[in-house]
């Protein structure tokens, strides 16, 4: 039996953190078990005709949180990464528009902009109508008729494809109300107005995928990050994992609904888990090269499977071709490159809040902590994950 204090499962970008930060405050009781081969999670990457792809989807660096990116320029120092200004790009009416769609209906054709001007006056926020409790009536509530239906319905069905009134509406606070007043002005000074995207610039290597900066992060742990370890078995009440792994606190970064299959479990905590869902997501390269300097595209058409394209190109330099994402359940066979993750994003139900409010009750308890996208059952940007596995660790160990 080997005994730790800290038993971290899994080597994404909040399990790297947190063991890092135990690292930095002289803690060295710890181990970090990852079933890949190397570290990275969702954020890890591949070489894929002659350039990186990062096979969780699009992943970039965020420049807004000092915390993570302290920690992460320690790894890849800041000379080694090269900032771009977002680009990214909505079709809609068979154009394409910079995102987001209400600060730039100006660039489609004058009838369209009136068309969806018209829309947004008549939207319940502006009128006083009172707010709706399912996710459909709340987004046409939010943003009116047009926006809901040419562009946020048909996505969201799309990239969940579930029926979106399972969908709860606690998470869309991060949704910009739409200003008719700004979006007319936009419309008529030509140019973007109001509440623009919070990720208006990012970092991405300059020789690598984004991958690289967590199989650093992952090699200068040395042999306190087991690869290749996927977890098997864990007894809960010894706290030991795969028979051999003894710890005094688990760190959790793997999904819960992995849970049930590799330990026992009270019915409350398996019922609770039995109601969290995910969407896996497929990554399909394309050799072809886009036209035109976006970095991403929104693509709502139900007609097509996929929800969002990605043309690396336009931030990864040497690189061709494009990659598009799609949700499996919607996926077409097809000859190339695939990689399917199976866990990509957590889905908001409507009972998600309660249900995973029980499992970490009933895991503290249990001296196990959740940690990240997977742990908290929240979708996070690889930088909020990294400054919540600082935050963790630091609470932790009491600094």
């Amino acid at each position: 039996m080997k005994y730790y204090k800290y038993i971290i499962l899994g080597a994404g970008p909040s399990g790297l953190s947190f063991a890092h930060t135990l690292k930095d405050h002289g803690e060295t009781s710890f181990l970090v078990l990852e079933k890949e081969s190397v570290a990275g999670g969702l954020c890890r990457s591949e070489d894929v005709d002659g350039a990186p792809l990062d096979i969780g989807g699009g992943h970039f660096l965020d420049t807004k949180r000092k915390d993570a990116l302290d920690l992460i320029f320690r790894f890849m120092p800041r000379t080694e990464w090269r900032e771009y200004k977002r680009v990214s790009k909505i079709r809609i009416r068979g154009v394409e528009i910079d995102y987001p769609i209400e600060a730039n209906l100006w660039q489609l054709p004058l009838k369209d902009q009136i068309d969806f001007l018209e829309s947004i006056t008549q939207a319940g926020c502006l009128q006083g109508a009172t707010m709706p409790q399912t996710f459909e009536q709340w987004i046409l509530w939010k943003l009116g008729k047009l926006i809901a239906e040419e562009y946020m319905l048909p996505y969201n069905r799309k990239i969940w494809s579930i029926k979106l009134n399972k969908l709860g509406t606690y998470w869309l606070y991060k949704l910009p109300s739409v200003s008719f007043r700004e979006t007319l002005q936009s419309c008529l000074e030509q140019k973007p107005n109001g509440t623009l995207p919070a990720h208006a610039t990012f970092l991405y290597p300059k020789k690598y995928g984004y991958g690289e900066v967590w199989q650093r992060m992952g090699e200068s742990l040395g042999d306190q990050l087991l690869a290749a370890t996927p977890v098997s078995s864990i007894d809960i009440k010894k706290r030991i994992i795969n028979g051999i792994f003894k710890a005094e606190t688990i760190i959790t970064t793997i999904p819960w609904t992995q849970w049930p299959n590799i330990t026992h479990l009270p019915e409350s905590v398996t019922g609770s888990i039995k109601t969290l869902t995910y969407v896996s997501i497929d990554v399909d390269y394309k050799s072809e090269t886009l036209p035109g300097n976006a970095q991403w595209i929104y693509d709502p058409d139900e007609k097509h499977s996929y929800h969002r394209i990605v043309c690396r190109n336009n931030f990864c330099k040497e690189s061709r071709g494009y990659w598009t994402e799609t949700n499996s359940t919607r996926s077409h066979a097809q000859e190339g490159w695939r990689y399917r993750n199976q866990y990509a994003y957590p889905v908001n139900t409507k009972s998600k809040p309660s249900s995973i409010a029980e499992i970490l009750r009933w895991a503290e308890r249990q001296r196990i902590i959740g940690l990240g996208r997977w742990g908290t059952w929240e979708h996070m940007n690889s930088d909020v994950a990294v400054s919540l596995g600082i935050q963790a660790a630091k609470k932790i160990i009491g600094t």
